[in-house]
């Protein structure tokens, strides 16, 4: 049985295993492995297709290519509901059609209902089936179900749902039911969509017949019915009066600790706690994530760190706990400063802090003994005579439940349970006699009991021998706590567990980890800058007065933007893209900026997002198209203007302003520019230098367990224990896991500015990425997207776009910004080949956008062929269609295919839904709720669906709305083929600066030696790497994709010379002729810098050996050996003695 699914990169992957034309077509939804049987199960969409014969000989040739697996099973989604039809479920529901039909071929018709049914209701005949008001018979625990049976009701929590429309038109609904001893995948069939309710964290009562499924080889309940159910009775804290814990760990304590803050949060809010602190190993980038969930739940949020104290004369030496907490906002900022300075200057093995640096930012923090691990503890544990001294330096002490330190037991000072309860008695006459409050706490790491094995996992993973041996370290209530000390008196015990822990939390002031309000660094007259250039250029484009259309825009924009004290970003912006213009590159505009059409009144983008329209340049007569009738202004035909008949200019792309910054504009704009990556450093550099490098800071990211890894960490637990668990409760336990902080890391482009007047200590600690000193670079300790409404974050990122289009202009002398972005014979190859002069046959796909961005993978060449785009919003969609998640497969593709609609109506980019339902009536407020769930994966709820009913929403839309998951921004779609179309122009009309280019971007990829010996060898390359399947590596992968690009550039005529020793260049390819030149970097074998030092020592001066060569350049026999074999040496003797004769 599949224990796991993985979702392959390019979904025609089986064409790499068998050559018979039917695989080029057959499309793979997801891969089952079975580790265990070294099975693989690849779910097709779709029905069967084909011989059985043909199939066999299929899974023969990915035997026969991937040793690891020993049997192959191929199924078809569309076949899934046939699956069940044996049971007896479908039996039932079989034979009621059948009377029905009976019933209705009858001479006598039947009698009109009198109990409420009707037409409508008809449709929904199998949810009432479903969905019912009580289910009766005692529920089986799941951990007993282990073979097929019928009329079973088991009772538990819905730990995963998910629905999706079958090729038949039916809905397979599948949810997993934990019941706290085992996790259930239950299935079931409904004829229409509808919600019924089943949601991640409900509780049902589920009837069904338990069946072995050859789809997923695994048991699955067939539901023949189901009702909501309370939750089993919550845990209680009946005491009057509550403890606080103030020590936790949550999944930010690297690998260590499995809890989700909004949970315990929860949690504590359930049990009447009024205040948790938060106290992971070392870090602090919990505090954002738990200032949300105390604000939601009513909880105070103590933010603290577990650290790690050292002594300034022993740095490496041994380091001992401490929890420190803020007691204010000024102890907060200082708590900053020292987990900055563990990180930046005290990391060895972990962030450390130095005592003297404690005690120089201490004000504002209260300081406790922490854990066995802290000095206090190891004290007392080794009879120190100066454990007293040593607690003087305390606010407070700390003593745990015995179990939480019973590892301790058979080590050379502890042997027994009592011993451990001596420790914790010294400890409170410490207290007592220093009159420092003593408290308990429960060092948490996991919520309750039972999730204790989630950490065994954790730690199994992570290499700990004592894994299974867990402490008890979950959240206990009062009660719970109370009952851990019965060697102190009551008084006591009350004291230390509830007195004492409320004490240190009342002292704790209201904190804010990171300061609400946009901080953003104001430029001098940013307000006014911005709206007179801003007018200025709508006038040199529009004229004065503007058109009403983008008037009422600007006003409405700039209201927005200057209200809310965005100019300065908006003016950031404009400095940056100027730079980068004025030094030669292109920039391209990423996200959402382009619905601003202040953006493109200030130069950030060059998209336009009013609604397509003719401008004339010369008097600015204007027509704009409001309607829909029209995709993009580019789409307009060519006309003349009516008034002075100079050629109009075309514009507009409609895209609402709403998108970027909100309905109400008070979104903070977060504006993506795509820079040149050979201008990035540049750029990186000029902001720098624009704010003072004190106040910028690299964007800081988190890296943690994905479900791959997390399900790597379950499935090697399991085995090692010799266990096999339900695909289900996998599942479940991987959620369990995912989410733990692994390391950290920095954004590609993202920049943090600080205004001048604050320190970044008022919002975050900072560090190096992965705490790596040698990287030079300085991150935000937070994740990036915590600051998003505090700091302003520059996304300045590096691209190949811009640097190609560079290098094209400067080779061709042709403006890119000059290039038509209708021209014919570039448009023509999104659909064919007849702008390129080749076939099919030669270059193996009949569409020609191999090598062009956005347009080249194979998966989305499959969707130019699907369409068939002839204008450019149709591409513009297509980049949508693309880039969203459930937009296109299963979705659009269907609709298209079956001809429900066409391109240019499904839903490509989240803008199409606002748009569409404005021009259909709906109210802009709904329109725009309703495309912020849609492109969230939130779908439609029943109030949606009704509004869209009443405007005459066609079903297909509503049901596409409900698949979608994620949606890409139009504006950013729009700035992507832009630059797609121009690079695009040059391969069709400059194939050889084209080529060029894109090798030159990719030299370190090509492979000179193999593309020289011609086509024969290199088609006989590309089959001896796709024949390799899933065993290729990325680097052969990448191969394939460009030896597709060569052949291309073959079958148009052009040659590949070798690389030469003096004519060659380090990394671009250049042009003799109708041929390329290859140069030394294109070579396997001869890095980027060794081919510089080749070039750089030639000087005009012919090499008189290959000794000469060497010394001259320095490179290595490596580098020498790969020239030689290249035949790039012929006629260079060895040594330099030879040229005496």
């Amino acid at each position: 049985m599949p224990s796991h699914f993985i979702k392959p990169q390019e979904p025609c992957i089986l064409a790499g295993f068998h050559t018979d034309p039917l695989f080029e077509k057959q499309e793979v939804l997801e891969i089952g492995v079975n580790p265990e049987r070294k099975e693989w199960t690849f779910v097709l969409n779709g029905t069967r297709q084909g011989s059985p014969e043909l199939w066999k000989e299929l899974a023969e040739a990915i035997k026969a290519r991937v040793p690891e697996v020993s049997s192959v099973i191929f199924s078809w989604d569309g076949e899934e509901e046939q699956n069940a039809v044996d049971s007896d479920a479908a039996y039932l529901e079989r034979a009621i059609k059948q009377i029905n039909k009976k019933q209705f071929e009858s001479p006598h018709p039947p009698k009109p209902a009198t109990n409420g049914w009707n037409r409508n209701q008809g449709s929904n005949g199998r949810r009432r089936q479903l969905l019912q008001n009580n289910i009766n018979g005692e529920s089986t625990p799941i951990i007993d179900l282990q073979e097929e049976e019928r009329n079973v009701v088991i009772n538990g929590e819905v730990t995963a749902f998910n629905s999706r429309l079958t090729r038949t038109g039916k809905t397979l609904i599948m949810f997993d039911v934990y019941d706290g001893t085992d996790t259930l995948s239950c299935k079931a069939f409904l004829d229409q969509p509808e919600e019924l309710g089943i949601k991640k964290g409900k509780w049902v009562k589920v009837r069904g017949n338990l069946q072995f499924q050859s789809f997923d080889n695994q048991l699955s309940l067939m539901v023949q019915g189901f009702t909501f159910v309370d939750s089993p009775p919550t845990l209680q804290d009946d005491a009057p009066t509550k403890r606080v814990e103030l020590h936790l760990h949550t999944k930010m304590s690297g690998l260590d600790g499995t809890i989700d803050v909004e949970q315990v949060v929860e949690l504590a809010a359930s049990l009447g706690h009024d205040a948790v602190a938060i106290t992971d190993h070392g870090v602090i980038q919990a505090f954002p994530n738990a200032y949300w969930a105390g604000k939601k739940h009513g909880v105070k949020i103590i933010y603290g760190v577990e650290g790690y104290l050292v002594d300034e004369n022993d740095i490496k030496g041994r380091s001992y706990h401490i929890v420190i907490l803020a007691k204010n906002q000024t102890g907060l900022k200082n708590l900053y400063k020292l987990v900055s300075f563990s990180h930046l200057d005290y990391f060895y093995r972990n962030p450390r802090i130095t005592r003297s640096l404690l005690e120089k930012h201490r004000e504002g923090l209260i300081i406790g003994s922490a854990c066995e691990a802290g000095e206090l503890y190891q004290a007392i544990l080794t009879n120190d005579p100066h454990a007293v001294e040593i607690a003087k330096f305390y606010d407070y002490l700390e003593i745990q439940p015995l179990k939480n330190n019973e590892f301790l037991i058979g080590t050379t000072h502890v042997q027994s349970l009592d011993d451990l309860a001596n420790v914790n008695k010294k400890i409170v006459q410490i207290g007592e006699q220093l009159n420092i409050p003593v408290v308990a706490t429960g060092d948490v790491h996991f919520l309750r009991q039972e999730d204790s094995f989630v950490r065994t996992i954790l730690l199994a993973g992570h290499g700990f021998e004592d894994a299974e041996r867990q402490a008890p370290l979950f959240y206990r209530t009062t009660k719970e706590m109370i009952e851990e000390f019965p060697y102190l008196n009551d008084e006591k015990v009350q004291e230390i567990v509830v007195d004492n822990t409320r004490l240190i939390a009342d002292r704790i002031e209201h904190v804010v980890p990171v300061p609400e309000g946009l901080h953003p660094p104001h430029l001098p007259n940013a307000e006014k800058d911005l709206e007179d250039m801003a007018y200025e250029n709508a006038w040199r484009l529009y004229g004065n007065p503007l058109p009403e259309i983008v008037d009422a825009r600007i006003k409405r924009e700039l209201k927005a933007i200057i209200g809310n004290g965005y100019a300065s970003l908006y003016l950031i912006a404009h400095k940056l893209v100027k730079k980068s213009l004025d030094d030669g590159y292109l920039v391209g505009s990423r996200g959402s900026v382009g619905s601003s059409f202040v953006a493109t009144m200030c130069d950030i983008t060059e998209v336009n997002p009013l609604p397509p329209h003719y401008v004339c340049p010369n008097c600015f007569w204007s027509q704009f198209f409001t309607e829909g009738e029209i995709g993009s202004g580019v789409d307009l035909d060519p006309k003349n203007c009516p008034e002075c008949d100079t050629m109009l200019n075309r514009l507009g792309f409609e895209i609402p302003y709403e998108v970027f910054m909100g309905f109400h504009g008070d979104k903070v704009p977060d504006i993506d520019l795509n820079f040149s990556g050979e201008y990035q450093a540049a750029i990186h550099a000029f902001t720098e230098e624009l704010f003072g490098s004190e106040q910028v800071f690299r964007a800081g990211t988190i890296g943690t367990l994905a479900d791959k890894t997390a399900y790597g960490y379950v499935m090697k637990y399991l085995e090692s224990v010799n266990q096999t668990r339900r695909n289900a409760e996998v599942n479940r336990l991987v959620s369990k896991l995912t989410g733990v902080r692994r390391t950290t890391g920095q954004h590609p482009g993202g920049m943090v500015v600080v205004p001048p007047d604050k320190d970044i200590h008022d919002f975050t600690p900072i560090q190096y990425p992965a705490n790596d000193s040698k990287s030079g670079i300085i991150t935000t300790h937070f994740e990036y997207h915590a600051l998003d409404d505090s700091l302003v974050k520059l996304d300045i990122l590096g691209h190949d776009d811009p640097t190609m289009l560079k290098y094209l202009e400067d080779q061709t002398g042709v403006s890119v910004l000059g290039i038509p972005l209708d021209d014919s014979d570039t448009m023509a190859i999104f659909s064919s080949l007849d702008s390129l002069g080749v076939t099919e046959e030669q270059i193996g796909t009949p569409v020609g956008t191999l090598g062009v961005p956005e347009f080249g993978t194979r998966f989305v060449r499959q969707m130019l062929i699907d369409t068939r785009p002839q204008q450019f919003s149709d591409l513009v969609r297509i980049s949508g269609l693309s880039h969203g998640t459930n937009v296109w497969t299963n979705n659009a593709q269907d609709l298209i295919r079956q001809k429900i609609t066409d391109l240019s109506n499904v839903i490509a980019t989240r803008d199409d839904i606002m748009s569409y339902l404005m021009l259909k009536s709906v109210e802009a407020g709904d329109a725009f709720r309703i495309m912020e769930q849609v492109r969230r994966g939130r779908g439609l709820d029943e109030k949606d669906v009704a509004i869209l009913v009443e405007h005459s929403v066609p079903d297909w839309y509503i049901e596409s709305c409900n698949k979608i998951s994620y949606m890409f921004p139009k504006a950013h779609a729009v700035a992507y083929v832009m630059m797609s179309f121009r690079i695009a122009y040059f391969k069709v009309h400059y194939p050889l600066h084209f080529y060029a280019a894109l090798f030159s971007l990719r030299s370190g990829e090509f492979d000179a030696q193999l593309v020289i010996q011609g086509e024969r060898v290199v088609r006989a390359e590309m089959e001896n790497i796709n024949n390799k399947g899933n065993d290729a590596t990325p680097k052969e992968r990448s191969t394939v994709t460009q030896l597709e690009i060569v052949l291309e550039a073959m079958a148009r005529g052009i040659r590949f010379l070798p690389v030469d020793l003096y004519k060659s260049s380090d990394s671009f390819f250049l042009i003799e002729g109708n041929a390329l030149r290859a140069p030394f970097s294109s070579l396997q074998g001869v890095g980027v810098n060794a081919a510089s030092s080749i070039v750089a020592s030639r000087n005009g001066e012919p090499y008189k050996s290959i000794e000469d060569l060497r010394k001259r350049s320095g490179v290595t026999k490596t580098v020498i050996e790969t020239l030689r074999l290249h035949g790039a040496l012929e006629g260079l003797s060895e040594t330099n003695q030879l040229t005496l004769f």
